[in-house]
């Protein structure tokens, strides 16, 4: 059984090819897609549910390639205790001192926040990196709790550091290792200037162990260099190469803005995959990502934390990249679609053939494969998503959430978000 799309255009996500039909989408992992050329040829029981689509647009959903489930309920939260005046003062100040205030309550309402706007966005999986030093024991398991009760797709990590001691550091590497034995994922490393040596070469014993890449900030603010280079003399990529990290094609290096030639060419020969998360990097004011010099095919769009809508990221890389990047609305949708790319390349579950998403576009030029990026840039908007499909499942309909039920899960979500401010002020 499953859902009769009557009447839609199909857009394929990679050839860009416009197609009038009707689509079996069947529930379960990875099933293929049935297209009928004349709707009447299909039998109606056969399916659980029929949408007319007639208008509508039917595309692959959208996936988010690093995001962070602890930020979801700092959205209005009251201003620090000490005002940061650099990129290391935005972390101790803000984000360490709301990442230990997390327990497993205000854990899952994060998680439950960031499925459900990321479910309404048309991203129907995300690459999460995750810290809750105070709740590291089954944080993940909470995760992947919340996001399955929503209906998205997951690859989840605990960012590993030692900068709340030895003991929470082994914590981490020991969530990471009971998370791998039930779920797909990575290991997770927050960024070198917070882990030693004997870290990260436990962190690599764990990925060959595993198989599992690492997923970890690369160079977000030009600190990291000074301290690597300082400490370990060599640049910060040069540092990862040394422990085997780079070798892997599951790697994800977060950022990577402050990157010289011989680091690109490093990057380029290797097999990991940079995530670019643009409107971070202006809020935190560390710099522009540039693409020159890095393969392409191996950079992904995130949001790192901020939102769920991946159709903004991409904006926002586009515009705010003109001057520090080679650009153009073809590559940025290359970028978009590379999530794909990463986890079908690598075997990971969950971003099958039969994730889709429904758009309600209603352009007021002509809308073809020829101009189908220009309208990916300027025109295409979250609020365009109408119906997301997750395994063949529906999981929002008219914008509305399927799965479970909103009212209630926002209502914890805002309880717990006025709970965490409190500890967070103490």
């Amino acid at each position: 059984m499953g859902i009769f799309l009557k009447n839609a255009t199909f857009i394929h996500w990679e050839t860009l090819e416009f197609k009038k039909t009707s689509i079996l989408v069947e529930e379960g992992e990875n099933k293929p897609l049935m297209f009928f050329e004349n709707p009447e040829e299909f039998k109606a029981e056969k399916t659980d549910r029929i949408i007319d689509c007639s208008g509508l647009y039917v595309t692959k959903s959208f996936g988010v390639g690093h995001h962070h489930v602890y930020s979801a309920l700092a959205r209005g939260m009251p201003a620090p205790k000490k005002t940061p005046h650099n990129f290391r003062e935005i972390l101790q100040y803000i984000w360490w001192t709301l990442d230990k205030a997390l327990d497993k309550e205000s854990i899952e309402a994060s998680a439950l926040a960031t499925a459900i706007a990321c479910a309404k966005a048309g991203a129907t999986f995300a690459i999460d990196h995750h810290a809750s030093p105070n709740f590291i024991e089954g944080s993940l398991q909470t995760i992947a709790g919340a996001f399955e009760k929503v209906g998205v797709g997951h690859l989840l990590c605990y960012e590993v550091t030692d900068r709340d001691g030895m003991n929470r550091s082994q914590k981490g590497l020991e969530e990471n290792l009971s998370h791998l034995k039930s779920q797909q994922g990575l290991i997770g490393l927050h960024a070198s200037f917070t882990v030693s040596d004997e870290t990260l070469q436990q962190a690599a014993n764990l990925m060959a162990e595993s198989g599992a890449g690492i997923h970890m900030h690369l160079a977000e603010d030009l600190y990291d260099q000074q301290h690597c280079q300082e400490q370990y003399g060599m640049r910060v990529t040069q540092r990862l190469q040394s422990f085997g990290f780079l070798s892997n094609p599951r790697t994800i290096l977060v950022h990577g803005l402050h990157l010289d030639e011989s680091e690109r060419e490093i990057i380029r020969k290797s097999k990991a995959w940079v995530a670019q998360n643009m409107e971070s990097n202006l809020k935190n004011k560390v710099g522009f990502f540039n693409g020159q010099g890095l393969p392409n095919e191996r950079i992904l769009l995130g949001t790192d934390g901020m939102h769920s809508d991946m159709l903004q990221s991409a904006k926002a890389a586009f515009f705010a990249g003109q001057k520090h990047d080679v650009l153009s609305p073809a590559i940025v949708y290359e970028r978009f679609r590379n999530v794909h790319r990463y986890l079908a390349g690598n075997g990971f579950k969950g971003d099958g053939q039969n994730n889709l998403v429904v758009m309600e576009y209603d352009s007021p030029t002509p809308f073809s494969r020829e101009n189908f990026l220009g309208h990916f840039i300027f025109g295409f908007r979250s609020n365009h998503v109408k119906h997301v499909i997750s395994n063949g499942k529906l999981i929002v309909s008219h914008g509305k959430l399927q799965t479970i039920d909103e009212e209630a899960a926002l209502a914890f979500t805002r309880e717990q978000a006025a709970k965490l401010w409190k500890v967070m002020q103490k």
